[in-house]
Parts: structure tokens; sequence; C-alpha cells
């Protein structure tokens, strides 16, 4: 178990996420323009909250997954803050763009603006107190608030556990960046490496576009999908064929879920599943868990064959290894009750 994992699993870790996706939508009609190409409600985002997203095809098909936030800019204007997957911020500008007519709203790619870290551990925010001297409120997922570090370091701090461990992003000027994160350090938070912000992820059951979800995925088969949708806000881009996936069948044909690996080493992304000499799933990411102390791997499984505790194969070079599945989160510790 190295040092940062030890650390996020029990204290603090903090991760550089910089390389997020981040554009900033002004404009009178912004909230209700990202409402009718998202899966969100974000013509009602209060500010100071923020929502989980996705831009789908007419087909329901993720084409972009998203974390929207309703900010104040210092010269008092409301804005939309858009997050997305590392590598994607030009795709979305330019799929937004696409669909932008006659609209009051500016597009402005602020990614290389802007340095952004994670924060995450049972003592978060804890360490996060200590760094502004002050109590963390209670924050709900992706509420977010601002605060000064020093003269000019202004961080927007925003709640969001996805790494399943309370965890919050502070996103600040890419110059201040190194103040930012010598100041975490300094109040008690382990820097964190790229293998263990993985790993801490696959254990999660957090998916990411380009590994777990492409471009040929249904909204519905992804984890968790259902918070990110809004099935009141009224017509968006994909309504119509997750609608009647929730009222004709009530499911999905297939769910992103979590197994744990039996036998053998971490599963090839790719992998098929098999269950009674039938294929029934495939493996998008895989890793060992050093809590478990065996791997873990995320995968899409049909439906019918996504109970707890049924068992597959998973077909590899090495042979067929045996895999279990867990649902999600794919790993339940033993402080944890059961489900």
């Amino acid at each position: 178990m190295s040092p940062d994992y030890a650390a996020a699993v029990a204290s603090a870790a903090v991760f550089d996420t910089s390389a997020a996706g981040k554009l900033l939508l002004t404009g009178p009609d912004a909230p209700l323009f990202l409402g009718n190409l998202s899966t969100a409600d974000t013509a009602d985002l209060p500010l100071g909250g923020g929502c989980e997203a996705y831009f789908c095809d007419a087909r329901a098909k993720v084409q972009f997954a998203a974390w929207i936030y309703h900010v104040r800019l210092a010269d008092g204007r409301h804005a939309l803050w858009v997050e997305t997957t590392a590598g994607r911020n030009a795709d979305l500008v330019r799929y937004l763009d696409r669909y932008l007519i006659s609209e009051q709203v500016e597009i402005a790619d602020e990614t290389a603006a802007f340095a952004q870290f994670h924060l995450a551990g049972p003592k978060a925010a804890e360490v996060l107190g200590k760094m502004l001297g002050e109590a963390v409120p209670e924050l709900p997922e992706f509420a977010h608030m601002e605060r000064t570090l020093g003269a000019d370091a202004t961080c927007s701090i925003r709640r969001r556990d996805q790494l399943g461990l309370p965890g919050f992003d502070l996103v600040c000027r890419a110059e201040r960046a190194e103040v930012v994160r010598r100041q975490l350090e300094a109040a008690g938070a382990t820097p964190g490496t790229a293998d263990t912000l993985e790993t801490l992820r696959v254990e999660a059951g957090t998916p990411v576009f380009g590994v777990d979800i492409d471009a040929n995925r249904a909204v519905m088969e992804v984890g968790r999908f259902a918070r990110a949708v809004s099935y009141g806000k009224g017509c968006f881009l994909g309504q119509e064929p997750i609608v009647m996936a929730r009222d004709r069948t009530g499911h999905a044909v297939r769910s992103f879920l979590g197994l744990k690996v039996l036998d053998g080493g971490p599963l090839p992304a790719g992998a098929k599943l098999f269950h009674d000499g039938q294929e029934v799933g495939v493996v998008t990411s895989s890793c060992h868990s050093p809590r478990l102390g065996a791997p873990v791997a995320l995968a899409y499984l049909r439906w019918k064959h996504q109970d707890p505790g049924t068992r597959m194969g998973a077909e590899t070079a090495a042979g067929r290894q045996p895999v279990e599945v867990l649902g999600l989160p794919p790993v339940r510790w033993p402080s944890e009750p059961d489900a």
C-alpha cells in the first residue's frame, strides 16, 4: 500500500487534476441553453449549486460527461462553469457552438488558465479548515464556495466525492497553483500520484469518458446516471430514449457494475464476461485494490446477470479468470454495513 493511498483512506491526500477541461459560459441564455442540451436542470441551478450532467445525442448516446456549477464572477455577472473530461474541452466547445444559433451565450475555454486539485479522505474537511483558518461548512455534493488564501490566491472550493471518500475540488488561477498546493500540504494533505488516483477511482466505481464510456454508450447504462437526469425540466437532447427506457422496461439493457477478481491479476480492458456459456458483459477498467487485497474491475453487465454474488468468467489471454459481481460501489469495506 503506497503512502498516498494510505493517507487517502485514513486521513487526506491531494491530487493534481488540472488537466480537467474547464469552460465558462456567460450571457442571459446560458442556463437554458445548457439545459436544452444536457440531462441536468441547469435553468434552475442556484448560485453556489452544482450538478452532474451528460451531453447526449438524439439516441441518448453519451457525447460528454460534465459537472456544472453556477458561479458569480468578479464583476458581479452570473455564469456557468462546466468541467469535462481531460482533453475534451476543445471538442465540447465545438459541440456547444454547433447548437448556438441566436442565444445570448458566450463560451470561453479556461482550461489552461486554471489549476485544479482534488483533496480526498476522511480528514479532508479538517485539512481544508486548517488551511483556510476556519471551519468548513457542511456542503452537499456539488455545492461550492469561494475563499481567498493570503493576498490573492482565490479558490473555488467544491464538494465532490468522486473517489468514494469525502472530497473537495479546489480551482484557482494557474499562476497561484503552487501557493495552493504548498498550503494544502502544510495543512496535512499527502501529495498523491496519478496511479493512486486511478486506483481509488476504480474502487469507487466512478466512470471516466474514454475509458468506461464512449460515444456509443447509452447514458441509461452508465453507473449512477439517474442523479444526472432531470425528468421534469422539459425537453432536452436525448430525452425520448431515456424516458422510453424508464417507462417501458424500468431498466437498461446493461448496467455499469463492479466485480471482484477471484483468481489472477487485474483484467484487461475489453475482456468479455461469460455466464453459463453466454456472453453477458465487458470489462472497462481494473486494478489491484489494496483494501480488498484482490483485483477489482468495472464492467457493463446485461440485465439478469447483475445480482451481487453472481459468479462468472472473464476471458483473458491467460485463460478464463473467475470473477464475482459486487454491484456499486465495487468494494464494500468491513466497517460498512451490509447492503
